[in-house]
């Protein structure tokens, strides 16, 4: 699988920061596609101290290598006093360019990334998308176990699964002294589990784990600067309708969910297959657009009324609507949402995926097999191949 040909491309010329969760393939995309560069791996003990201890040997060492050589520099993060060094050499106009990949921003958010603004370009590498791995891509597989790399390359992907947050919770959270109470981060992590695909109501999650309200906002920075989960905003522009205030909540990769959810007796396995269809589909169109879709970006739209749509991607050529059901049938019912949305905004067009097999064309929305529509979703080219 570290053959996969993923759609992350280099910028020729450009120094540029590499963010991306542990696990989703920077490091392996970097000795692929940057040929000949010189790499330092700070997540090396020995390497992250010798450069913590004298961050200016970095000066030293670039400057011993031929003009226009590129330097990677793996979890800056580590060393993130290493950036000032970054920012002179640059300055120096010697035409060495940087490659800086990072797991957390955390601490560069606080040291350093602010001061290479408009010298280094940010760029994101996420999980697979079905399109990378072509078709070795089914939907039962990515619902089940996600689509880190790390995770799909394994002989035992349940397993490196059940492990990939206790590794994060050591290395990044402990290590790293982001919080003093472990316990109630842990709880955490399974209380907002249930806000998944869902608006985000921090207060009943910060009641479900005991901890309180402000220490839950904190906690949801902290899964953002690990870059294991976002909120998207709710679209409200021009709105006809009053229209809710929170963001929705997505941790980054369903495996990531389906890890930290707790299954019981009063938890229904539809609620669960549900949000992780819906969460399959997000970190899709979020790489998409992370990967190349020009000025659009991604909301969603629920009323006071309690009508909403998933996801509302909208940028200069772009205004999709797009609902997901996790059904093999389509209702009259299933459409409303998407038909009141269009009704508000003409301009826009609707898209329902569903778990069926047929290509649909009902009261103008088009529904789609959503396993054809991830295998053909390609950053770079339009939501859709070929439309009605």
């Amino acid at each position: 699988m570290e053959l996969a040909s993923r759609f992350l491309e280099d910028v020729p010329g450009e120094s540029y920061f590499l963010f991306g969760a542990r696990g989703t393939g920077k490091s392996t995309w970097c000795l692929r596609e940057l040929e000949g560069s010189k790499r330092i791996d700070l997540l090396s003990p020995d390497v992250m101290r010798f450069y913590s201890a004298k961050p200016e040997r970095l000066r030293e060492y670039t400057l011993g290598q031929p003009a226009g050589t590129t330097i990677v520099i793996d979890e800056v993060q580590k060393v993130p006093e290493l950036l000032s060094v970054v920012h002179e050499l640059i300055e120096m106009k010697q035409n060495y360019r940087f490659v800086m990949t990072g797991s957390s921003s955390r601490k560069l958010k606080r040291s350093g990334v602010d001061l290479l603004a408009g010298r280094a370009l940010l760029r994101t590498m996420c999980p697979f998308m079905a399109a990378e791995i072509k078709d070795l891509f089914t939907l039962d597989r990515a619902l089940a176990q996600g689509m880190i790399p790390v995770v799909w390359d394994s002989d035992y992907p349940l397993e490196v699964l059940k492990s990939y947050v206790s590794i994060y919770l050591r290395e990044e959270v402990m290590m790293e002294g982001l919080i003093r109470d472990l316990g109630g981060f842990s709880r955490f992590l399974e209380a907002v589990s249930f806000s998944h695909g869902a608006i985000l109501n921090i207060s009943n999650v910060a009641r479900e784990c005991s901890v309180q309200r402000k220490t839950v906002e904190g906690y949801i920075g902290i899964l953002e600067d690990l870059l294991l989960a976002s909120r998207v905003p709710v679209f409200g522009r021009r709105s006809k309708r009053a229209v809710v205030a929170h963001p929705k909540f997505y941790y980054f990769d369903t495996g990531v969910f389906r890890s930290l959810r707790p299954k019981g007796p009063l938890d229904r396995p539809e609620e669960r297959n549900g949000a992780a269809l819906e969460g399959l589909v997000y970190q899709h169109l979020r790489a998409w657009l992370e990967y190349g879709a020009g000025d659009a970006r991604l909301f969603y739209w629920r009323t006071k009324a309690g009508t909403e749509v998933d996801f509302v991607l909208y940028g200069k050529e772009c205004f999709w609507a797009v609902e997901v059901k996790n059904a093999a049938e389509i209702r009259k019912k299933d459409l409303r949402p998407l038909r009141t949305f269009m009704e508000d905004y003409p301009e826009s067009r609707g898209l329902l995926l569903y778990r069926g097999t047929s290509r649909l064309l009902i009261d103008d929305v088009l529904c789609l097999p959503v396993e054809d529509f991830l295998k053909d979703l390609v950053p770079g080219k339009c939501l859709l191949r070929t439309s009605n």
